[in-house]
Order: C-alpha cells, then sequence, then structure tokens
C-alpha cells in the first residue's frame, strides 16, 4: 500500500508538470511584488551574507582552509551556494500548504505537488549562483574542469534532499503551526553542524566527525567542494553515495506516506 501512493505521489507530480512550472514561476515573481527592486533582492541578500561571512572569517578571524591551496573564499562559497538553496526551499516549503489555502481545499487540485513548487522556485535562484560561482572561481584563476559534469548530479541530490524534508515539514505544518519556527532553528544551527564556514579535518574526535558526516546536507555541501575545489568524483565513495541515497529516499518515502494519510485531514484544519 506504501508503494502504491508513493507511485500515485509521482504520477500526481507528471501529470501537473505545466501547473507546477507555472506556479513555480508566480511564486519567483510574488516573493518580492511589491519592492522597487524586484527579485534582484533574492540575488542581493545571498550576495551579502556571503560577503559577511568572508570579511568576519577571512579577514578578521583571519581564517583559512586547512587542506589545499584554494582561498578561503571560494571553498566558502563552493559549500554555501548549495547551503543557500536547502535552507530556502525547505524553509518557504515548510509553510507551502497554508500560503496555498486557497488551492488546498479544491478538490480537483493536487495539492501534494505544493512542496515541489517551492523547491523548483529556489532552484531559479541556485541557477544563478552556480553561475556566479563559477565566474568567481575564473576570477581567481581556477578555470573549468572535468569535474564539473557532475554539477547536475549534485543538483538532482540537493533538490530530491530538499523536497523529502519539505513534505514532511508541510504536512506536520498543517496540523502542529510551531514547525515552521522549528525548521528556522534547525536551519541555523544546521549551518554551523553541516559545516559550512569551517572545515571538518580539524575535528580530532574520531567519533563527532563521523556523526557530523552523516548529515546528508553535508554529503551535497561536500560534493559541492568535491566538484569545484578538491576535483574529485561522487563514485569515489560509493558507500558514502548509497548512504546519502538510502537517507534521502527514506525520507521521501516517509514524507509521502505522511501526506497521504494526513491529507484527508488538510481541509478541516487550514
Amino acid at each position: 500500500m506504501g508503494d502504491m501512493k508513493t507511485i500515485a505521489y509521482f504520477k500526481d507530480l507528471f501529470a501537473s508538470g505545466g501547473i507546477v512550472r507555472s506556479l513555480a514561476l508566480n511564486d519567483f515573481r510574488a516573493r518580492y511584488s511589491g519592492s522597487y527592486f524586484g527579485v534582484a533582492w533574492g540575488f542581493v541578500q545571498p550576495i551579502v551574507t556571503i560577503l559577511v561571512y568572508w570579511f568576519v572569517f577571512s579577514v578578521g578571524l583571519k581564517a583559512s582552509r586547512p587542506a589545499g591551496e584554494a582561498p578561503f573564499i571560494l571553498w566558502m562559497t563552493a559549500g554555501i551556494v548549495p547551503w543557500f538553496f536547502f535552507s530556502e526551499a525547505v524553509s518557504a516549503a515548510t509553510n507551502c500548504m497554508q500560503e496555498y489555502g486557497y488551492l488546498v481545499k479544491k478538490v480537483v487540485f493536487r495539492y501534494s505537488v505544493l512542496p515541489t513548487v517551492k523547491v523548483i522556485s529556489a532552484l531559479i535562484v541556485h541557477a544563478f549562483f552556480i553561475l556566479l560561482l563559477m565566474v568567481l572561481f575564473v576570477l581567481y584563476g581556477y578555470y573549468p574542469t572535468v569535474y564539473f559534469v557532475q554539477i547536475p548530479y549534485y543538483v538532482l541530490c540537493a533538490c530530491v534532499l530538499a523536497l523529502a524534508v519539505s513534505v514532511i515539514t508541510s504536512t506536520v505544518n498543517v496540523f502542529f503551526k510551531d514547525t515552521k519556527q522549528i525548521v528556522a532553528i534547525a536551519l541555523q544551527l544546521g549551518f554551523w553542524a553541516t559545516p559550512i564556514v569551517w572545515d571538518i579535518s580539524i575535528i580530532d574526535i574520531p567519533a563527532v566527525s563521523t556523526i557530523l558526516r552523516l548529515n546528508p546536507v553535508f554529503y551535497v555541501v561536500q560534493g559541492f567542494r568535491n566538484v569545484f575545489v578538491n576535483h574529485a568524483w561522487f563514485f569515489d565513495q560509493p558507500l558514502y553515495t548509497l548512504y546519502f541515497w538510502g537517507v534521502t529516499l527514506l525520507l521521501l518515502w516517509t514524507g509521502i506516506r505522511l501526506f497521504w494519510r494526513l491529507k484527508p485531514h488538510f481541509s478541516d484544519v487550514l
């Protein structure tokens, strides 16, 4: 029964492909409608955040990357770009059922696609920052390599992981309104625990290092750094790759089952 629900979920998703794309574009525009600079704010804030972290850790604290020769700004940005996407997608998708409550109450609308709408909306900004990341590396004299062919793979990893978490959080948030605040706190903690602005190699306690590596977001962050900085293939660590997909697909399967179980009660509480 659980497998049939999963199949039904993806059937709804593919059947609503055009609607999903339209809603995602509208969602992206709507977030900044009414402001003078419009969608530019979607790019300005992350850029300012990168500059602040670079100044604090590289200039103020004299931080440097322990392993390798790439400048700290490149190493940090390669990790923070996928984190921006994951954080934005999960944060926005958590509240998607309430935001689109008028659609949820329509019997004919497949509102199971709403978390995907938010993920795709966040992906628009993510695509820009991947290009910006490439430009930044070129400006520092680091040119594209064959390892760049892995970028679509790691973007897929980030999208599926964000969707898996979002299906769970958006479903729970319908009944437990504090979920959005809990997710916000969890993302703040996750930023420092992933890690993003510090190198995990500085931890000399194997147990702690292993626990941090079990975070599936770390797989994506490290993957981007393997593409841009370390020049390594994802299949160089087959067991770690299998672990990531095992955890991610389990989260997605759990979220889909939870969604179908609670779906009949959505309209009662929205």
